[in-house]
């Protein structure tokens, strides 16, 4: 049986680390979408104040599984 996944792109960001904003975006999504089974960054960068790094951000895409019976989003 063949599987059907989707894709969505999040941004997300941390005070921390490019690993803490890659978190907090599955952190967000898992709050909402069931069966996440991969992140993909497709970009990072981070803001700057006084030559120092003060948020780390991504851009990511996070695919999970389709349910058949629309279940997968809820």
């Amino acid at each position: 049986m063949s599987s059907i996944k989707k894709v969505i792109e999040v941004l997300a960001s941390s005070e921390k680390s490019f690993e803490d904003a890659m978190q907090n975006a599955l952190n967000e999504a898992g709050s909402t979408i069931k069966g996440i089974s991969s992140i993909y960054i497709k970009d990072q960068s981070c803001k700057v104040r006084d030559n120092k790094i003060t948020e780390y951000r991504i851009t990511a895409k996070i695919s999970f599984a389709v349910e058949r019976s629309g279940n997968s989003i809820g």
